[in-house]
């Protein structure tokens, strides 16, 4: 059962930035299971489960879900062998889980984050979206407006310094503008030490439950592109506000 991470995560995270190589990393594998593999394979294994209520088509391996320490070095100019950071993300078996929404948790030493977004944007999903806001599509404002009465969420992505449609008001001009999109929540609180961690995720993951649908049926119509979006019925959450990351680190005892 998943109890929460711990100080000894966060310092295995801050000791291995220091100290990435694999003389280091050999001494200390022991700590690293302990610590930081087995937490987030307990935390995997418990929400795997709870996340079918949002996407039934979901890949539950654990070695799926959860990242590996070590880094792909091949073609990367950095050669540290190992991330000091790992993440879960919830993906699905069909298509490419590149081109696709995913949910995501990811835990940082000095932050943890979880939210929703597609790893490679296509650019026909983003050609697909300005298309319906230009449109005002009814199905796209009752995303927008759920987007904008929730306080959990912040709407990221690299976008366009050129100006695309002088004719949007800034608030739909921030989603058109984007090359890529992703809703994330960064925090620096105690709840990544407690197994509510999992009750509060599961409450926000489902908040933006639409707007994750929303973007899995802009992927589906790249396979057939003249299927009209389907109406859909959206149900608004509730949720408490976040305290977002704002560059302290109480965590750091070093």
């Amino acid at each position: 059962m998943f109890k929460g991470f711990t100080q000894d995560t966060i310092d295995f995270f801050y000791r291995l930035r220091e100290n990435n190589n694999k003389k280091w990393m050999d001494e200390h594998r022991d700590e690293y299971r302990e610590h930081v593999f087995k937490p987030f394979r307990q935390l995997a294994a418990e929400m795997g489960p709870m996340m079918l209520s949002i996407e039934p088509d979901l890949d539950l391996r654990p070695h799926r879900m959860v990242s590996r320490i070590n880094r792909d070095i091949r073609y990367s100019r950095d050669k540290s062998p190992y991330r000091s950071n790992m993440w879960i993300s919830f993906k699905r078996t069909s298509g490419d889980w590149k081109e696709n929404p995913t949910y995501f948790f990811e835990m940082f030493p000095e932050y943890y984050s979880y939210g929703m977004g597609i790893y490679d944007m296509p650019r026909e999903v983003m050609n697909e979206l300005r298309r319906l806001i230009d449109e005002r599509n009814s199905r796209f404002m009752e995303i927008h407006e759920l987007y904008k009465s929730q306080n959990v969420f912040t709407m990221e992505g690299e976008k366009y310094k050129r100006i695309l449609n002088k004719n949007l008001p800034e608030d739909l001009l921030d989603w058109y503008q984007r090359k890529e999109i992703y809703f994330i929540c960064i925090r620096v609180d105690d709840l990544i030490f407690s197994n509510k961690l999992i009750d509060v995720m599961m409450e926000h993951f489902k908040l933006i439950q639409p707007i994750y649908e929303f973007f899995k049926e802009l992927t589906a119509r790249r396979i057939s592109a003249n299927t009209p979006l389907l109406r859909q019925e959206f149900h608004h959450y509730q949720s408490s506000p976040e305290h977002q990351y704002n560059g302290r680190n109480p965590w750091y005892r070093g």
